[in-house]
Order: structure tokens, then sequence, then C-alpha cells
């Protein structure tokens, strides 16, 4: 896209701190975390994803959502059920807490990977959600040249940059949902930094430039991935981590059923206790490789400030017994 086009902007640097910098979630401010260099994940063996919602929502501000642009990452990468993607109930639990409390914008943004969007999302009955909770769709496939904001800086991998929804882009909140998955085609295993990628545009609307093409091809895809995270704020990620894939993925693979969700404002916190949990569940060689944070999307994450820098300053909460007996087992896998 040519830098000059209608409603295309570049972002420097300091965009990045500026995106990042948010009000408190999980008892931590974004400024107070990168501070301390610290983060906790928070972790329930809950069943019933409202009743997760509403221990950590017990930790949150009462008017988190309220009054402002919030846009909603789920994971609809293709129409395969969970957790290939976004179980139905959580996102319905997601949508209800957030629309009671009246955000000024509410919108779900999405583009498959595998499949054609809006048949993807039809098909994971998000219009019907969509018409009871207020919510707006936005199918990314369909998205014009305004519809997108360009991220260009010098210390990225992406040849030309990459396009980032403006929806995400401009939002006052993004909250997003994500599985717990291994990911066979490059990415090693798909997650909070991982789901960002169903932000971006896969082509550029001016030219056809293939991002998708470009990132699946590179050697740098790990790093690729989390460098989008630079320009997508998150100000809440819940894992739905009650059934996985410990190998395969992102739409089929070895099911796995730790029973838990877990909640964090640090992707990188939360993508790092996914990986303990694969590992102790037995998962491919790539991923049980080395210590975490040598996994090169949370190693260039952690280069990037996006979150914490290391397995030691992850605390793990748990808001229930079953979240604290899985904290404990977690441990000394967490390394």
């Amino acid at each position: 896209m040519a830098a000059g086009g209608e409603g295309v902007r570049r972002l420097p640097a300091t965009t990045r701190r500026g995106a990042l910098a948010v009000g408190a979630v999980l008892g931590l401010g974004a400024r107070r975390a990168r501070a301390s260099g610290r983060a906790t994940v928070c972790l329930t063996g809950a069943a019933d994803p409202r009743a997760a919602l509403a221990l950590v929502a017990a930790r949150l501000p009462g008017d988190f959502a309220a009054g402002k642009r919030v846009a909603v990452k789920a994971n609809f990468n293709s129409a395969d059920p969970f957790p290939a993607a976004t179980a139905p109930d959580t996102l319905e639990a997601l949508l209800a807490w957030l629309a009671a409390m009246r955000p000024s914008r509410f919108v779900l943004a999405e583009r498959s990977g595998m499949g054609e969007t809006r048949s993807v999302l039809e098909r994971a009955g998000v219009p019907h959600l969509a018409a009871r909770y207020g919510l707006e769709v936005e199918v990314l496939d369909a998205t014009g040249r305004a519809g997108w904001v360009a991220v260009r800086r010098s210390d990225l991998h992406w040849r030309r940059g990459f396009l980032l929804a403006r929806s995400f882009a401009e939002a006052e909140l993004v909250v997003q949902t994500c599985c717990l998955k291994t990911h066979r085609f490059g990415g090693r295993f798909t997650m909070a930094l991982k789901n960002a990628v169903g932000a971006v545009a896969k082509f550029d609307p001016v030219d056809g430039y293939d991002y998708m093409r470009e990132l699946h091809a590179s050697p740098q895809q790990r790093a690729m991935i989390a460098e989008i995270s630079t320009a997508f704020r998150h100000d809440l990620v819940l894992m739905d981590a009650r059934r996985g894939f410990r190998t395969g993925g992102p739409e089929a693979g070895t099911l796995v059923e730790p029973g838990l969700f877990l909640a964090s404002r640090d992707p990188v916190a939360v993508d790092a206790v996914g990986v303990a949990i694969l590992r102790r569940y037995g998962t491919t060689p790539e991923v049980a490789a080395g210590p975490i944070f040598a996994q090169e999307q949370l190693a260039r994450a952690a280069e990037l400030g996006i979150g914490v820098g290391s397995a030691a300053a992850i605390a793990l909460e748990g808001l229930d017994e079953a979240g604290r007996k899985a904290a404990e087992e977690l441990r000394p896998f967490l390394v």
C-alpha cells in the first residue's frame, strides 16, 4: 500500500508504548506491569465460562468496558469445532459480560485463515449473537483500504510492514479469547500472540500484495507473529484451555483436556503458561525443547517489550481450588 494512501498512516516506534498504556487489569496497570517486569496469569477450573468470567471480572473495575470503543478478537481461523475455534459458550459469555457495560462501540473483527470468513462466522453462530448483544461484526476479507492502518517500522521483519484492522488500531479496549493449540504450519503454537494474525490483512487492497504468503514463507515467521502485537492492544486475554491440541493444529490435532481458563492482560505471559500446559501433557519436540522463553514467538515479544521477559516474572494465581491446584502443578514446567 502506498505510504500516503487514503486511510493509511505510519506508526512510529513510540506508538507501541502509547497503545499499550492502558488501565488496570487483573490488578496490574500496563505502566506498572512494564515497570515491575512482572505479570499475573489467573487460572480457574470453572467448566462454565460464565462462572470463569465472574471470577475474572471480580478482579477488574466494574466499568472496565463502559463507554469505550471495544474490539473483540476471537479465534475463528476455521469453521472447525472447539478447540480449533472459539467455543460458542465462551464467546456468548464474553459478549454478554461486555455488552452489559454498555461500550460506546462494540465490534468483533475477524479474518479467517482456513475458510471464507463470513461463512466461518455464520457457521459459528456469530450473527445470531451479534443481534442479541448489539455487536457489530466486521468481516475483514471485505474491508477496503480505509479499514486498515499501515504499521511500518525499520525494526520489523515484515518486508513492507503489515496492515492492521482499523477497528483494533483505534479501539480503546481490546479483549481477545484464544485457544490452546500447537501449530504445524510454522508457528509451533497458536495462542494469544498468534491470534492477532487474524487482525492483519491477507491482501493489500491497493496492490494485492499477499502478507500471509510472506509470513508463512519466511524463516522469521515466529518473530513476525510477535511483532503484530506492537500495534495490537491486550487489555484482557482469556484463554479457553478446557481442551486443546497438544500436537497438530490449528484446525485438528491430538486432544488434551486441561479443564482450565487462563486470564491476564499480558499475552506473552498467557502464551508462556500455555506452553507449560502443553509440556505438562506432552507436546511436539519443537514446543517441548529448551527454556520456554527460547521459543521464538516469546523471545521476540519479550525483546520488543510486549510483555514479560522471563518465566520467573510470571506469577500464577488460582481463582478457585482447581485453579490453585493447576498453578502448583504447572510451576515446575514454567521454566
